[in-house]
């Protein structure tokens, strides 16, 4: 990797370590959102990551914005404006509109979205689908790129439906990583690209249980060293399993895993009628004794 610093997803991602990262992402995103169920699914920015390939929800949703659609291979179609889509409405797999949003049923220029699911153009910090509509959200490192996190986490909670489903995933700041990146953003020399700070995990973990999440997973991955080239990455594969079972907290990327709760909503199954529990029969105090007993 050049020493140039990145402005952009698709120049880090061709680079060995991006290669590296988004390797671990897509296997823990493949084990993760095939046991998630429900009805819409949609993931927010970040399109080389195909976050939802392994999910079976029938109404799959690509999101971008102008950020995140200038990165290949997409581009932010002319004429659009932020917020509002492309005015069309949001097509379903099976060809019939949906009431989520409004949407492009594909990409500029003829580029199919991935199969079997929509691309939707708005702003991220203004979602264009209406409350508790959507069972599952991912999140690729969509709150590094954004101009204000909080706002877009808030968004989130929103649109997901109760017991919906939050997955988020970031740079650790905590790590060997997290420690090159601040060095190269004083430098401007970046090692990761981000638009603003990265955010740690501790710190993220409180904002969404301000927002009433309970986290119900939570992982790190990537221990080899801030390396840009792909020979010394591979020397340092040992540390793989070493890092995941003596330092996880250094991983160079964390993910999130939380559930939407919401105060006085409880699911139960079936409700199991129990034997009413009998009082115990009264037994005197005394006894009379029929043999001591004289008239």
């Amino acid at each position: 990797m050049t020493d140039r610093a990145i402005i952009d997803w698709p120049a880090w991602t061709d680079s060995p370590p991006g290669r590296y990262v988004l390797e671990w992402e897509q296997t823990q995103l493949d084990r993760v959102v095939s046991d998630v169920f429900g009805y819409h699914a949609l993931q927010l920015g970040l399109p080389q990551l195909d976050a939802l390939r392994e999910n079976r929800m029938p109404c799959r949703g690509l999101v971008l914005d102008a950020a995140s659609g200038a990165s290949a291979p997409y581009t932010f179609p002319r004429g659009a404006r932020q917020g509002g889509g492309l005015g069309a409405s949001q097509v379903d797999p099976d060809g019939t509109a949906g009431t989520i949003g409004r949407a492009s049923p594909a990409g500029p220029a003829g580029l199919p979205a991935p199969a079997g699911r929509s691309t939707v153009w708005c702003d991220l910090l203004d979602l264009p689908f209406e409350a508790q509509s959507v069972d599952l959200i991912v999140m690729p490192h969509t709150l590094e790129f954004t101009s204000d996190p909080h706002r877009l986490l808030r968004e989130a909670e929103r649109v997901l439906m109760p017991e919906g489903q939050l997955i988020i995933f970031g740079f650790n700041s905590l790590s060997l990583w997290g420690m090159r990146q601040s060095i190269g953003k004083m430098t401007g020399r970046p090692f990761v690209p981000a638009s603003v700070d990265l955010i740690a995990f501790t710190r993220l973990k409180d904002w969404i249980k301000l927002l009433g999440f309970d986290l119900e997973r939570g992982r790190f991955g990537c221990y080899r060293p801030p390396l840009g080239s792909e020979q010394w990455l591979s020397r340092y594969a040992f540390m793989e399993a070493a890092g995941d079972r003596w330092w996880p907290i250094f991983g160079a990327t964390y993910m999130i895993k939380a559930i939407k709760r919401v105060p006085g909503m409880r699911l139960v199954g079936p409700l199991k009628v129990k034997k009413p529990v009998l009082a115990a029969g009264l037994a005197s105090a005394a006894t009379p004794n029929t043999r001591n007993h004289t008239e």
